[in-house]
């Protein structure tokens, strides 16, 4: 699993496209990122590598809900010791390890905030 994580100031999807570093892009130059992410996720689809993707909604619509001393503790927002949050992720079936870094290191997320690997456990 590939998870996006973004700087929640601006929270609009393509979350890439609202990082202050993209925001200071020429136009031609944030094309350019839409367009790298438009082959990636063709390249990924195409060759069945691409399983789901999905953005997530705002932090501040956010719930966190803790269970202490058998009591829901339900807190606003995400409630995560980052600056990034959790934007969205996608579901690769990769062939190895250095093919889902890979992969990760062609999102343009990748550039402004961090794109975690995590695998799925069956």
């Amino acid at each position: 699993m590939l998870l996006i994580y973004s700087n929640p100031a601006v929270w609009e999807h393509p979350t890439f496209l609202q990082a202050p570093e993209a925001l200071a892009m020429s136009p031609e130059d944030r094309e350019g990122l839409s367009d790298q992410f438009g082959t990636l996720m063709k390249e990924l689809s195409d060759s069945g590598e691409l399983i789901i993707g999905q953005p997530l909604g705002a932090p501040e619509d956010t719930e966190t809900v803790q269970v202490r001393d058998d009591e829901a503790v339900i807190t606003d927002g995400p409630f995560t010791e980052a600056k990034e949050h959790l934007a969205g992720y996608f579901i690769v079936d990769c062939c190895s390890p250095e093919r889902a870094r890979e992969i990760a290191s062609r999102f343009p997320d990748a550039r402004f905030g961090a794109v975690e690997i995590r695998r799925i456990l069956d």
